[in-house]
């Protein structure tokens, strides 16, 4: 499931040589789907993604199953994870969530604000300044005990329901989130309505506010298609950290303008081609997509994932074909 020598490397002057990859499949890209995913499916997915080379794999969120139905199994799963030598992040939305994530030995937990108001009401049924106080001792707990915690921020660049979110704003809430003691920040464009121009005007304003780049992942959606785009121009800014989603799985079952994650597969073979290295074999990565896509019953809606796929496909019926004759 590779093209022999291709992408070309080329490297372009202004870019990081190495990008984390902070995989988000079996969290975000599977929340959303309707028919349960069986807890051994998901922990086979977690190990595939792990063999393929990836060495942040956010894996599950300890949030009341009412409101996450497909993730109601996050003890059973975490529980089938240990012993990968990857990060294993989780989702934590209460000191409760906390409470269930430190008992399995969690190193890694994040929080999850929204940069508007209309968005912290329907995700957490509470202001954006109530959910930042509820996230405080959450913080403050776990970097009391040594945890990893990360930031994520919901509509930095848009809002179904507000529309365009001021750039000042979604610094407010930053500022607010590193304040409180999160080690790092995932700026979420969740109805993926974000330009490249927005995105640095957003870096920008962040830098001038004191909050180093080296502290910022990004998390773009490729509703309109722009998500390599504006990964690019993160990285340009000095990004190091993106999200994404192996086969573009996943959307936000809150808000319903949300379409998929950027493909992990496509985000690779752009880095690639740009001579960026993240350790992610690509080969494992589609097989992994294409499997996970079989045990979804549809396609994987990576661009990469069915271009590779489909001339592996081709390969193999024209070696059947050598045979026959």
């Amino acid at each position: 499931m590779t093209v022999r020598g291709l992408p070309m490397a080329v490297p372009a002057p202004g870019l990081p040589t190495r990008v984390r990859i902070h995989e988000v499949g079996a969290r975000d890209g599977l929340q959303n789907e309707k028919s349960t995913v069986p807890t051994a499916v998901k922990a086979e997915f977690v190990h595939r993604l792990a063999e393929a080379g990836l060495t942040t794999i956010e894996a599950t969120s300890f949030v009341h199953p009412k409101w996450v139905p497909q993730l109601a199994d996050a003890e059973q799963l975490f529980s089938l994870l240990s012993g990968l030598p990857v990060e294993l992040p989780v989702l934590v939305p209460n000191e409760r969530g906390l409470d269930r994530a430190l008992a399995l030995g969690a190193r890694r937990v994040a929080v999850f604000a929204s940069a508007t108001e209309s968005f912290a009401k329907a995700n957490l049924n509470r202001t954006v300044d109530e959910s930042l106080a509820m996230f405080h001792p959450v913080v403050e707990r776990a970097k009391a005990g040594g945890v990893h915690v990360r930031g994520y921020l919901s509509m930095c660049f848009g809002d179904p329901w507000e529309g365009a979110v001021p750039v000042p704003q979604v610094v407010r809430v930053c500022r607010a989130l590193i304040d409180m003691g999160c080690d790092e920040l995932s700026l979420g464009d969740t109805i993926g309505v974000a330009t490249p121009g927005h995105v640095e005007e957003l870096l920008t304003a962040l830098g001038e506010e004191g909050i180093p780049v080296s502290a910022l992942g990004v998390h773009f959606h490729d509703t309109y298609g722009q998500a390599l785009a504006n990964t690019l121009a993160a990285l340009r800014h000095g990004v190091t950290t993106v999200d994404a989603s192996a086969g573009g799985l996943g959307g936000c079952p809150f808000a319903k303008s949300a379409t998929g994650n950027l493909a992990t597969e496509d985000l690779v073979w752009m880095l690639t081609g740009l001579g960026i290295d993240t350790g992610v074999d690509l080969g494992r990565l589609v097989a992994t997509s294409v499997w996970m896509a079989g045990r979804l019953g549809r396609p994987s809606p990576s661009r990469t994932v069915r271009a590779l796929s489909h001339e592996d496909a081709e390969g193999q019926e024209g070696r059947e074909a050598h045979k026959e004759q």
